[in-house]
C-alpha cells in the first residue's frame, strides 16, 4: 500500500509538468480507502432508463473504471449484448493513462462483435460487442458509453452498484424516467449495509457513493446475499412486442401459459400413435412417464436454439420431433406434449440452473435461465431434466436441486421447491482388499458406490475412453498416490436406483516406505479427505457449507511375510455441529488389519464466529487422513 501511495504521489508531481488533463479520469483522485482490497475502482457509473411506451425503452450507460492491477482487467466491463430486439444506437470507449491522458479510442465499428452463445447453439441472434485492449501499464482508466433501444420492457436493467469482489465504487447512480406513469414495482436487496440513498421521492432514482471493496471469503454465503441489487418491473410490459402482465406469480404464469406456451404442443398422428404404443399396458402414470422420458433421451439431443419470443417461447413440439434436437425449452415442451398424449399431467418450470439460486417468490418478473418439467404426481412431485441423454428419470443432481422454481399452469404460476440432496443422501462407500508386499508395493481391488450428488459427480465417467479413464484416476481421484497403475475397471450405472459403482483393480509401486526395521504405511489409501479451509485473521461473513455428504471407507489390508503388526493408533472420533468423523484401525490376525473411516459433513449456514471452529474440525480430520502406521520387521 505504501508503494502504491508513493507511486500515485509521484504521478501527481509529474502531472504538474505536463499539460492539463481531466483530473476526474486520473488514478490520483481516488480516495485511499477505496484502494484497499481493490483491483479496480468504479469512479463513475450512471444508468438512465427512459420508459417511453409499454413497448419502447431506451437505456443510457456510462461507466468509468480505473484498473489498478492485472487482476482488475476483468472489471472494465466495456461490453454490451444485443439482438434483433435490442438495438445499439451509440457505443464508444476511451482508455486513459494514470495522468488522465487519452491513449486509445474505440468507436462502435472498432468493438469486436461475436456470438454471445456457445458452440452447442444451432441458431441465435444474441450477440456481444466488446473491446479488446491489452494494457501496457497500470493504473489505467476506461470510459465506456452506450445507448440502446428495446421493445422488451419486461427486461428492465437492474441496478448493481457493487457487483463483484475486489472492486470499490466511488459513485454509482441509477435513474428511471417514467413520463407515462406506468405502474412499477421495485425490490431492494441487501441495501442495509451500504451507503445508498434515494435521490427523489417522485421517481426511481438511487445513488451510492464511496463503497469500499469486499474481499472474497471462502465457504461464505452466496454473493446474492451480500451485494446490493435493485430490481424493477412493470405490471404491464412487452416482450418482443408481445404484451404481458405479471403483478404476481399467479398472473405471470397465466400470461406465460396463454401467450408463450399455448399451441406449441401439436404432434403428428404417427408420433401420437407411437407414444401411445410405448405405454400400452401401463396403468401407472410414473411408469408411463419413464417410458416417454427414455424415448425422448434416445431420440433427441440438446442444442441451443435461442429463437421465439425473446428466447422465451419454446420451439413447437412437432418441430423438435422432426429435427431431433432442441434447447431446454424445446425439449421440455416436447416431453410435455408426449406426456399429454398418454394422459400424464406435467408443467413447464422455470429455474436458475447450475448456480444455486431461487426464483424470487416475492417479486414476479422474467426470471430463470433454464426450463425443466414438473409432474405433480398427486403432491409427490417428480422433476425431469429434459436436456440430458444420460441422467436418470426423476434425478436433478446439483444442477437444479434445492431451489425455488416457478411452475407454469393454466391457472397461473406456482412457486415450488425442487428436492434437496443433503448430507447422508450424498453417500459414497469405498471398500478395498489390499495386499502389501515386503518392498512396500500394493495390489488392490477397490469397489466404490456413489449415491445422490456423489452419483452426479461421477456417473459421466462411464463415457470415458480407456486412456481418459486411467488419467482420471491417476491425475484426479488418486493423484496423491505416486506410481499408481490401473489394471482393470468395471463401471456400473444403475439408473433405476441412481447408484454408480466402480470396480477397479490397481497397483501402487513403493507405496510403503522402509526405514530401518519398519515398513511405514498410510492406511487411508483410496479416499483421503484433507481439505482445510483458508485461514482468516478476521472473518466478515457467515460460514456456509453448501453441500453435505457422507463417506464410509472399509479397507482390509494383508501385510507381507516377515513383518508384524505392533502398535496401532486408538480409535478416533469427533462430533461437532458441522458433522462427525470416526477412524479405527484394528488387528484381525497376525497378517491382517482393517481400516474403517466415516465422515459426515452437514450442509448449513453458521455464524461467522464459527469459522475458526470449522477450520479446526477440518484440520483434525486432515491430520487423521494422513495417519501412518509402522509394521515391524521380524
Amino acid at each position: 500500500m505504501r508503494n502504491k501511495i508513493a507511486y500515485l504521489s509521484l504521478l501527481l508531481c509529474c502531472s504538474l509538468f505536463t499539460y492539463a488533463q481531466d483530473l476526474s479520469l486520473t488514478a490520483i483522485t481516488i480516495p485511499a480507502e477505496l484502494t484497499k482490497d481493490a483491483n479496480a475502482v468504479v469512479k463513475e457509473s450512471y444508468t438512465e432508463i427512459n420508459l417511453n411506451a409499454i413497448d419502447e425503452m431506451t437505456v443510457k450507460l456510462r461507466k468509468v473504471t480505473t484498473v489498478l492491477n492485472k487482476l482488475g482487467d476483468r472489471h472494465i466491463d466495456a461490453a454490451i449484448h444485443y439482438d434483433s430486439d435490442r438495438k445499439i444506437t451509440k457505443l464508444s470507449a476511451k482508455i486513459y493513462n494514470a495522468l488522465g491522458k487519452e491513449i486509445k479510442k474505440f468507436s462502435k465499428s472498432k468493438f469486436i462483435d461475436v456470438s454471445a452463445v456457445n458452440g452447442f447453439t444451432l441458431y441465435s441472434d444474441d450477440r456481444l460487442k466488446y473491446i479488446d485492449y491489452t494494457p501496457t501499464e497500470y493504473p489505467y482508466t476506461v470510459v465506456f458509453e452506450c445507448e440502446f433501444k428495446s421493445s422488451s420492457t419486461g427486461f428492465i436493467p437492474e441496478w448493481n452498484p457493487q457487483d463483484s469482489y475486489y472492486i470499490s465504487v466511488q459513485r454509482s447512480e441509477y435513474k428511471i424516467n417514467n413520463p407515462n406513469n406506468f405502474k412499477t414495482r421495485i425490490r431492494k436487496l441487501n441495501f442495509e449495509n451500504y451507503p445508498i440513498k434515494k435521490v427523489s421521492d417522485e421517481s426511481i432514482h438511487y445513488l451510492a457513493e464511496n463503497v469500499p471493496a469486499i474481499e472474497y471469503e471462502r465457504n461464505s454465503i452466496n454473493y446474492t446475499e451480500i451485494f446490493p441489487r435493485l430490481l424493477v418491473a412493470l405490471n404491464q410490459f412487452s416482450l418482443n412486442k408481445v404484451s404481458g402482465t405479471g403483478t404476481d406469480w399467479k398472473e405471470f404464469g397465466k400470461w406465460m401459459n396463454a401467450k408463450l406456451l399455448n399451441g406449441r404442443a401439436e404432434l403428428s398422428p404417427a408420433t401420437i400413435e407411437q407414444a401411445k404404443n410405448l405405454v400400452s399396458g401401463l396403468d401407472n402414470d410414473i411408469e408411463k412417464a419413464k417410458k416417454i422420458y427414455e424415448f425422448v433421451q434416445n431420440k433427441t439431443r440438446y442444442i441451443n436454439v435461442s429463437i421465439g419470443i425473446g428466447g422465451w417461447q419454446p420451439a413447437a413440439a412437432n418441430e423438435v420431433d422432426k429435427m431431433g434436437y432442441g434447447d431446454c425449452k424445446g425439449l421440455t415442451n416436447y416431453t410435455k406434449a408426449l406426456l399429454d398424449v398418454v394422459g400424464v399431467e406435467s408443467y413447464h418450470t422455470l429455474v436458475y440452473a447450475k448456480e444455486r439460486r431461487d426464483i424470487d417468490k416475492n417479486f414476479s418478473s422474467l426470471q430463470g435461465n433454464h426450463m425443466i418439467l414438473n409432474i405433480p404426481n398427486n403432491g409427490n412431485d417428480v422433476w425431469l431434466e429434459c436436456t440430458s441423454q444420460t441422467i436418470p428419470f426423476g434425478f436433478l443432481g446439483d444442477f437444479t436441486d434445492n431451489r425455488d422454481v416457478l411452475v407454469i399452469t393454466p391457472e397461473g404460476g406456482i412457486i415450488k421447491r425442487t428436492p434437496s440432496y443433503q448430507n447422508e443422501t450424498n453417500l459414497q462407500t469405498c471398500k478395498a482388499n489390499i495386499k502389501l508386499d515386503a518392498n512396500g508395493n500394493i495390489e488392490a481391488d477397490v469397489e466404490i458406490t456413489s449415491k445422490g450428488v456423489q452419483y452426479d459427480d461421477k456417473y459421466h465417467i462411464e463415457s470415458y475412453s480407456k486412456n481418459n479413464l486411467e488419467k482420471y484416476y491417476k491425475s484426479s481421484r488418486w493423484s496423491y498416490n505416486n506410481n499408481l497403475e490401473i489394471k482393470s475397471t468395471k463401471l456400473t450405472n444403475d439408473k433405476k436406483n441412481v447408484i454408480f459403482t466402480e470396480n477397479i483393480t490397481t497397483t501402487v509401486a513403493d507405496y510403503g516406505s522402509i526405514t530401518g526395521n519398519e515398513l511405514l504405511l498410510r492406511v487411508n489409501i483410496f479416499n483421503r479427505d484433507t481439505y482445510v479451509p483458508k485461514r482468516y485473521r478476521t472473518r466478515n461473513y457467515p460460514l456456509q457449507i453448501s453441500r453435505g455428504y457422507k463417506d464410509v471407507d472399509d479397507f482390509t489390508i494383508t501385510i507381507p511375510e516377515g513383518y508384524n503388526i505392533t502398535t496401532l493408533p486408538p480409535k478416533y472420533e469427533i462430533t461437532t455441529k458441522f458433522g462427525t468423523y470416526s477412524m479405527e484401525v484394528k488387528k484381525v490376525d497376525e497378517k491382517t488389519l482393517t481400516y474403517h473411516k466415516s465422515i459426515l459433513i452437514k450442509e448449513g449456514t453458521f455464524p461467522k464466529e464459527d469459522y475458526k471452529l470449522y477450520r479446526k474440525f477440518r484440520k483434525r480430520i486432515a491430520k487423521q487422513e494422513n495417519l501412518r502406521i509402522a509394521l515391524q520387521k521380524l
